[in-house]
């Protein structure tokens, strides 16, 4: 049985969205980043910080117990942890994601009611995050089109999974695995095959890790690969993406909506993360022949103007967007896959803004400015991705 309006006896709490209260998220979670990213382990510290403020659970359903924050607040939620430390914020985005989805997921339609009860009961006394694990060695970024060739065999009592999965954020930290794949069931096979997400406890037996995330940026988020063999689950633990009206399928990761802008806002945390490393950098650096901070050249702050024009872009679109949608004007939302284009260019430029300003020290590994460069590199893999936004955009303006 799917989860339903019913309430799920689990009360999360509401986060202190204040200001000054995620300012003090991500200071706390900053003084760990560094030394996260350099040994790759899963930031433990800094997804307990998101958790004892609440804010992992911060997009739970009202009907199940949660606060239900407004995609504004998810979205500043998402920068002050990107601020904090990127791999943090990309595991938080990925759980808050999932949550929304339920939230707002028809009767029917979302996960199975045990499984997420379970969910939010772990998420009361630990972090809990979740992942859609979807891209595949073979396959790659599903947005980019097909079908996974991880399979879901139905049996007499439930499902049978198996399949390797790659990029899966969150590695061991994870609490539960949505995983895409394909079912299999004989009793259809001359039907189109029904493609969805098998819900599955990451303590499940037939669930093995193979450690290959070895990247540039977001080094601590455990994006490693996953092999699924012989996973048993429950009947309903099989919830179906429905085919379009037209009867074909489309990948809803390349759908473009506002909670897609979850994942680009944790760069926009990156930018700010440098923005302040860099007016720190020139107020305590003082040359010889200077005599004086470089904070008082105006070469120094025409970077420092250059660096917050971009931030104040990129900031604008991302919470422009979603209050303009707000409004009841949906008219830019056909435009939503090039404004989160822009909104990662204007990061990425702030951050190379700042690096190309310093010379070695933004280079150099006892700053944070190189880290800082690494991380809001990586906004450019989410999907959809540049190119395909742009194809897709200009196809449609010219009607071709």
């Amino acid at each position: 049985m799917n989860t339903s309006t019913a309430d799920l006896d689990i009360r999360l709490p509401r986060p202190d969205l204040s200001s000054s209260a995620l300012a003090a998220v991500t200071s706390e979670i900053a003084s760990t980043a560094a030394d996260y990213d350099r040994t790759g382990q899963v930031p433990t510290a800094g997804l307990e910080v998101a958790h004892r403020a609440g804010l992992l659970t911060a997009t739970v359903g009202a009907r199940f117990g949660g606060p239900e924050v407004s995609a504004i607040d998810a979205l500043r939620i998402l920068v002050a942890l990107g601020e904090g430390d990127a791999s943090v914020a990309l595991i938080a985005a990925n759980t808050l994601a999932v949550h929304q989805t339920q939230a707002a997921a028809e009767q029917g339609r979302g996960w199975p009611r045990d499984a997420y009860r379970d969910l939010l009961r772990r998420s009361v006394s630990c972090p809990a995050p979740v992942n859609t694990v979807r891209a595949e060695p073979e396959l790659g970024a599903p947005a980019r089109g097909g079908l996974p060739a991880t399979r879901a065999r139905r049996t007499v009592s439930g499902w049978i999974l198996n399949g390797h999965k790659a990029y899966a954020t969150g590695g061991t930290a994870l609490a539960y695995h949505a995983v895409w794949a394909v079912a299999d069931e004989p009793e259809r096979a001359d039907l189109p095959p029904r493609v969805g997400h098998v819900i599955v406890p990451a303590d499940a037996p037939g669930i093995e890790w193979v450690e290959t995330w070895d990247h540039l940026g977001l080094r601590a988020s455990n994006t490693h690969d996953v092999i699924y063999t012989d996973v048993a689950v429950p009947t309903d633990a099989f919830v179906e993406i429905p085919r379009g009206v037209d009867g074909v399928y489309r990948d809803p990761a390349a759908a473009t909506r506002i909670g897609g802008l979850g994942h680009v806002a944790l760069y926009v945390g990156v930018a700010r993360a440098a923005r302040t490393a860099f007016l720190r950098y020139a107020h305590e650096r003082v040359p010889i022949a200077l005599g004086r901070p470089i904070a008082t050249t105006e070469r120094i702050q025409t970077v420092a103007g250059e660096i917050d024009a971009a931030i104040a872009q990129a900031e604008t679109l991302l919470y422009g967007a979603v209050l303009r949608a707000e409004s009841g004007d949906t008219e830019h939302l056909r435009q939503l896959s090039l404004i989160k284009v822009q909104i990662a260019r204007s990061a990425v430029h702030a951050v190379q803004t700042v690096v190309a300003a310093l010379g070695n020290p933004g280079l150099t590994r006892n700053q944070p400015f190189e880290r800082l460069l690494r991380d809001v590199l990586c906004v450019r893999v989410h999907p959809p991705q540049e190119d395909a936004a742009l194809l897709a955009a200009g196809r449609q303006l010219l009607d071709v």
